[in-house]
């Protein structure tokens, strides 16, 4: 360590992984931005004071970010991680006031997210074959929960067998700040969920006992397979851009919104901290009522 910017990052991230509870990757995004903006300031301004950097300062280093063509949403994700860090050094008493009070964020055009029309996730679950073998009934599960239960696909590959209430047909969930909600499930989707541990014990040697998804060499599920497997079913089933985990769940909150659904409950369900995050979803519902009216009303 040469400078006592580099020990602060540190210790806000210690702050970010111990108390916040962070994942390791929200906690590499802070760093990766705040190491970026240390550097920016150690080339152009040769400085390494936290009670130094100026508002000026930021604005150059935003600038510049604009100039090499990174987006609205990039920059405003890296002011957000210089409020935050900032915030955390006044509180500290670090610094008595933050440099960001007079930074301004780009505005971004806001995109709905996008989703799996209803037809596609019929097609889905009614005709598409999935194989016989441990992949393909590991792969159905996946999707099954994933459009059940909205269910972030971290929650999904860290789901244990135990989180599974059969009594009341329930999962216990646990998300980001390891929040605990409770989703209710179908009993349709229960019936899959029972199978799939019965057949877990029959077909594998020495699986994984604690998490429920696993893979055919009994290990649990990583990321890049989960994401594979979603995209090649859903790949089958609808044209649309992204055909992440991520996917399904704008569909399960967008088909939940378009049926009627309460969005409170909706926020609920989907483990947000406001309701601000879920109201994305009533936009999509109010272009789905739009393209109704235009098609259906004699004078639209």
């Amino acid at each position: 360590m040469h400078n006592t910017l580099d020990k602060k990052i540190i210790n806000f991230l210690d702050y970010l992984k111990y108390q916040k509870r962070y994942s390791q990757h929200t906690i590499v995004s802070y760093e990766t931005d705040l190491v970026s903006f240390l550097s920016f300031l150690e080339k152009q301004f040769e400085e390494t004071e936290l009670k130094n950097i100026k508002p000026a300062f930021v604005r150059s280093w935003l600038a510049q970010l604009k100039s090499e063509d990174n987006s609205s949403k990039t920059i405003n994700r890296k002011i957000s991680s210089l409020k935050t860090f900032f915030k955390y050094h006044l509180r500290q008493g670090a610094i008595e006031v933050s440099p960001m009070t007079t930074v301004v964020s780009p505005k971004q055009n806001k995109r709905l997210p996008q989703y799996v029309e209803k037809k596609d996730t019929d097609t889905l679950f009614s005709h598409v074959e999935f194989t016989d073998d441990w992949t393909g009934k590991t792969e159905s599960l996946i999707l099954k929960l994933l459009y059940n239960t909205g269910m972030r696909q971290a929650e999904l590959i860290g789901l244990k067998e135990q989180q599974i209430d059969f009594a009341k047909s329930s999962l216990k969930v646990l998300g980001k700040g390891s929040k605990e909600r409770i989703i209710p499930i179908s009993s349709e989707l229960l019936v899959s969920l029972k199978q799939y541990i019965n057949d877990k014990k029959k077909e594998l040697q020495n699986p994984d006992q604690t998490h429920l998804l696993v893979r055919e060499n009994g290990e649990k599920l990583y990321p890049k397979w989960v994401y594979n497997s979603v995209k090649k079913y859903l790949s089958l089933v609808t044209t649309i851009d992204k055909k992440s985990p991520h996917i399904l769940r704008h569909t399960f909150a967008t088909h939940l919104s378009n049926n009627g659904a309460d969005l409170n409950a909706v926020k609920e369900l989907l483990g947000h901290s406001s309701l601000a995050a879920t109201q994305i979803y009533t936009h999509n519902t109010i272009e789905k009522l739009k393209d109704i009216y235009k098609k259906a009303h004699p004078k639209a």
